[in-house]
């Protein structure tokens, strides 16, 4: 069997997914095993306390610490494994499904989806990565 650009190009995308899947399941093993915080069980209390960070506004010493402890996880190389992952992912989709089915299909433009949300995720990412310095202002 002949592989064109495409064919060569899902397995090394496959290969990509492998490998972030694994540092996605090591990061978030990582995460699980921590004690809860009281902060981090209330309900959108992540959202409550990026929103004060952002603002500018005095955070407990509770929130203070979650801020901190959050803003590190997210902004660690390993937390952007999770969308690589997904992005890799699609990559798989899009790039196997026009070896499969060549450009004339529109099934493969399928995996365009998790690419985006893929990026969103990774600026995300980045946005509460940037509050690190809020965070050093605040505290």
């Amino acid at each position: 069997m002949q592989l064109s650009l495409f064919g060569y190009l899902a397995v090394l995308a496959g290969a990509a997914l492998v490998l972030f899947a694994g540092l996605a399941f090591v990061f978030v093993n990582r995460v699980l095993g921590r004690a809860p915080t009281p902060t981090s069980e209330a309900v959108g209390s992540s959202a409550t306390v990026f929103r004060k960070l952002r603002k500018g506004e005095p955070l407990s010493q509770e929130e203070s610490d979650f801020a901190a402890q959050a803003v590190a996880d997210r902004g660690s190389l390993l937390a952007f494994s999770i969308p690589a992952a997904i992005f890799s992912l699609g990559c798989v989709f899009l790039f196997g499904g026009l070896e499969v089915h060549g450009p004339h299909s529109l099934r493969p433009y399928i995996g365009v989806g998790p690419m985006f949300g893929a990026t969103n995720m990774t600026i995300r990412l980045l946005r509460i990565a940037a509050l690190k310095k809020r965070l050093r202002a605040v505290a």
